[in-house]
């Protein structure tokens, strides 16, 4: 879901009116005199119904793609399906940036998670209604949010796990529940925006297969790991929408899928909002799975099966699948109906007035509030792995900081992927400055790139450039994205390093679909081997004396391409380059790093007099995520999944040299999976886990490192030791995989995370003791903190059945309760446990409870806790085969 080619569409001075937030009741009035389903008197089943008689078949069509244009004659603006809102409003400008989705889960927090996701809506609405107030209708301004991503993140490879929340399907479903509900709201009749669970339904890689890939799980592993999460958001959060995934599933297309899109979801599960193709899914029927040979055949199969909307490119075959015979009018109907269920919920065909939504004002976006929830949710978020010797909290009488690494002052590693832009925002090194005194002396090196790279780019400085005997560089600006035809505008400027985030570089310009070609030369004052370097999203080339020594004219995204050249002080270098904007963000800088300066001797240099040092290392959304291109290939990483997942060793050989300071050291690893740092594990005295950590993630990792805040994240995945301790990654079988299933020995395990408080457990009882269908059991635990220091713990409950006849996973969580104590302080805490959590599903796919005991164990990570046993006298079926 990359691409995008946004559509203004003008309609009559009736419908932009009638679609702002003003009171234009005449308007409403004139409408539901004239169309019935305009008026909000009738059942909304009636006013579909007699929609559905006035549209023709074509205009039915229509609206089964997620660019949905108008129905002038009706008065039904164009609307646009697609929006995205994994940890903010994303990819429509500013917004509030939470931490990415996995740092979200890293809370265990299922009531803050709620009020994110209701900030989120607030936001959504925000600028959705201000977007329709200005007649912009295009992507990105709706309010349906294809979010969350409840996959399960089966293995640290996944690119796309940073977007999930972690590895186990009870924690997956718990915030999931959480932030659909949230985003969701709670007025009885409108909905404040709607969330899409996906991708539906076993969906975790590799990225550069997913549109070929045919996967085939256990139907233990299909109902007891990747489905139950997705039933939860179905069952107990009423999500409105459903994605299916790109791959196949035991040999069907996963949005041509009866067993999953119709026997499972609608009839089992009784799902009756609509479904939505990931972008492109449809014609992956045809072109890469080979199903059918044409795109009306897979058309029909898609709307067939259930899925209702298509995201993709190109001219959809639905209409030639209809007149084909292929699909029927009524295919079309029952899909559509399912669309206008969902935009009649959210009040589009309604009078602003009696939609509560509907009067949030553009000021809610970016409010202080949302601000400072995204500090707090950060702080929740981060893992402190090892306190060697309490070393930390550090004292703020410290007189100098030394601040390294690649994501020590790094903007894009605190946003993850599908993100907002913030208005403001704080990395390490600049959260290290607002939390310390301004006595402290706080000083920064790069020290050393991701993967060992030996440059650090920097604008080329504006005094090298010039142009026909003038300083400046010669731009031409053109309104495609071919460079072609007399450009929209020539001007001199002064250099290259333009951030036009989702705008149009020129008012009068797209916002998309435009290039630059920037002309000039350059005069370097050394003599030496530069590194020069264009950062880019989308496309770019540069010519240096007329040769390419750059090419990289790609819609992937954000990325950076270097090369080495030789240059000599004084000679003037006539330049040329080349870049186009294809889609969403839009930015270029020409950088250059150059000779006679050493990354590692600077850091040395800045850390050699420091009292303590603070490395910010890890990986990066640069080089893990969603299918990424050709040019994401890496020792380690390939076209956004990883191939190893240990610390790039480049980052390990200089925390090797930092420690030979004989200085307090802390690593905070930023990422957005499961890192192996076993060296780091066993030589560094603090580590952090800080995930991607959203807008506010500088501060709130100094507020952790400086004692302003008790850590109190837990890992929602489990950290290996080595890749060698996992399957092979396009295996989907679960065993050896996650905490459910792994016998070795983690490096960290799931659940885990310290505090700078100590809690205590006893005291374990379970009532009663044994096992019936109809009955609860209480379990209570006594929870101490032993400390001087108030904190929060995370009560984790995990349950093994010890006389399993089949194979079953080694414990499972099945509760979980962040509980926050003051210092001394001393709770009893209970949970509510239900038959089904004792329960499994055996060969015959039936979900019982095994007679025998159960072993309950309670505690602060899934690693250890005490324990306590239930039995089951005989055996009890709880459900038939599903």
């Amino acid at each position: 879901m990359r691409r995008h080619y946004i559509r203004l569409f003008i309609f009559s001075i009736i419908s932009l009116l009638f679609f702002s937030c003003s009171d234009k009741s005449e308007v409403s009035e004139k409408k539901s005199d004239e169309f019935s389903f305009w008026n909000p008197a009738l059942p909304v089943e009636t006013r579909i119904n007699d929609l559905l008689i006035r549209m023709t078949l074509d205009e039915k069509i229509s609206q089964l793609t997620n660019e949905s244009p108008a129905v002038e004659r009706l008065n039904i603006p164009a609307y646009e399906w697609w929006n995205e809102a994994l940890h903010g409003v994303a990819r429509a400008g500013n917004a509030t940036v939470f931490p990415q989705a996995i740092g979200l889960a890293a809370t265990w927090n299922t009531e803050l998670i709620h009020e994110i996701a209701d900030v989120i809506s607030t936001e959504a609405r925000a600028k959705h209604h201000e977007a329709f107030r200005n007649g912009d209708y295009g992507r990105y301004k709706g309010l349906t949010f294809w979010s969350p991503n409840i996959n399960i993140f089966r293995d640290p490879r996944w690119g796309r796990g940073q977007e999930t929340y972690g590895e186990d399907p009870y924690l997956t479903s718990r915030i999931g529940v959480a932030f659909v509900k949230g985003l969701q709201g709670d007025d009885p009749k409108y909905m404040k925006a709607a969330a899409c669970a996906k991708h539906y339904a076993v969906h975790s890689g590799p990225e550069h297969l997913r549109h070929e890939f045919d996967i085939s799980v256990s139907d233990r592993d299909l109902w007891e790991t990747y489905l139950p999460a997705f039933k939860a958001l179905v069952t107990e959060a009423d999500v409105e929408a459903v994605m299916c995934a790109y791959n196949r599933y035991d040999g069907d297309a996963c949005c041509g899928s009866d067993l999953l899109l119709k026997e499972i979801l609608r009839n089992q599960w009784g799902f009756e909002g609509h479904i939505v193709s990931d972008c492109g899914a449809i014609e992956d029927i045809f072109m890469y799975h080979k199903i059918v040979n044409t795109s009306p055949e897979a058309a029909a199969i898609a709307i067939k099966s259930g899925t209702d909307v298509r995201c993709g490119w190109g001219e959809p075959g639905l209409k030639d699948a209809v007149a084909q015979g292929l699909a029927t009018e009524e295919d079309v109907d029952r899909a559509l109906t399912r669309l206008l269920n969902t935009r009649f919920k959210l009040g589009m065909f309604d009078p602003p007035e009696m939609v509560s939504y509907a009067k949030t004002p553009y000021e809610k976006n970016n409010a202080p509030d949302h601000g400072r929830l995204a500090l707090e949710t950060a702080r929740q978020a981060i893992v402190l792995l090892k306190n060697a010797n309490s070393i930390l909290p550090l004292s703020k009488g410290l007189k100098k900081i030394a601040v390294i690494g690649p994501n020590a002052d790094d903007y894009e590693a605190l946003l993850g992927n599908y993100n907002g832009t913030p208005v403001s925002y704080s990395t390490v090194l600049t959260g290290v400055k607002k939390v310390l005194p301004e006595t402290a002396t706080v000083t920064y090196a790069l020290g050393v790139n991701y993967l060992g790279e030996k440059y650090k780019l920097k604008p080329v400085p504006a005094e090298v450039f010039s142009v026909n005997g003038e300083k400046g560089v010669k731009t031409s600006y053109y309104s495609n994205a071919e460079l072609k035809d007399e450009p929209f505008r020539v001007a001199t400027e002064q250099d290259i390093n333009r951030e036009y985030s989702y705008g149009a570089p020129i008012e009068g310009m797209p916002v998309d679909n435009f290039s630059i070609r920037f002309e000039g030369n350059i005069r370097p004052d050394k003599t030496g081997r530069y590194y020069l370097g264009i950062t880019g999203d989308d496309g770019f080339r540069l010519y240096l004396e007329d040769k390419t020594v750059i090419d990289s004219w790609l819609s992937r995204g954000k990325k950076t391409t270097v090369c080495e050249v030789e240059l000599t002080a004084g000679k003037v270098y006539p330049f040329r380059l080349e870049y186009y904007d294809g889609s969403n963000n839009a930015q270029v800088m020409f950088g250059w790093h150059e000779p006679g300066y050493d990354l590692a001797e600077e850091a040395i240099k800045a850390a050699a007099d420091a009292d303590a040092i603070i490395f910010a290392g890890g990986i990066t959304p640069r080089l893990e995520g969603e299918e990424m291109g050709e040019d994401v290939k890496f020792e380690g990483f390939y076209r956004g999944d990883r191939t190893k997942i240990s610390l790039p060793a480049a980052q390990t050989e200089m925390l090797k040299a930092l420690m030979k300071l004989n200085k307090p050291v802390v690593f905070v690893n930023m990422s957005g999976s499961a890192v192996s740092f076993v060296w780091e594990h066993e030589n560094v005295p603090a580590i952090i886990q800080a995930w991607y950590p959203g807008q506010a993630g500088g501060e709130a990792i100094a507020d952790i490192i400086f004692g302003n805040y008790n850590p109190c994240g837990r890992l929602p995945v489990t950290f290996y030791k080595s890749e060698e301790q996992l399957p092979p990654y396009e295996n989907y079988d679960m065993a050896g995989r996650t905490y459910r299933y792994f016998e070795g020995e983690a490096l960290y395990p799931f659940g885990y995370g310290l505090s700078y408080s100590i809690f205590e457990y006893t005291n374990i009882q379970i009532t009663p003791p044994e096992l019936t269908k109809d009955r609860d059991v209480t379990l209570s635990v006594e929870l101490k903190n032993t400390s001087n220091r108030d904190g929060a713990e995370v009560v984790q409950v995990y349950i093994t059945d010890n006389n399993a006849s089949f194979p079953i996973p080694l414990k499972s969580l099945k509760a979980f309760k962040r509980v926050e104590l003051k210092a001394g302080e001393k709770q009893n805490i209970t949970f509510s446990l239900k038959p089904d959590d004792f329960a499994l599903y055996d060969d015959n796919g039936q979900r019982i409870i095994e007679s025998g005991d159960f072993t309950v164990m309670v505690g602060g990570s899934s690693a250890s806790g005490i324990k306590a046993t239930v039995t089951a006298k005989e055996k009890i079926v709880l459900s038939e085969k599903e």
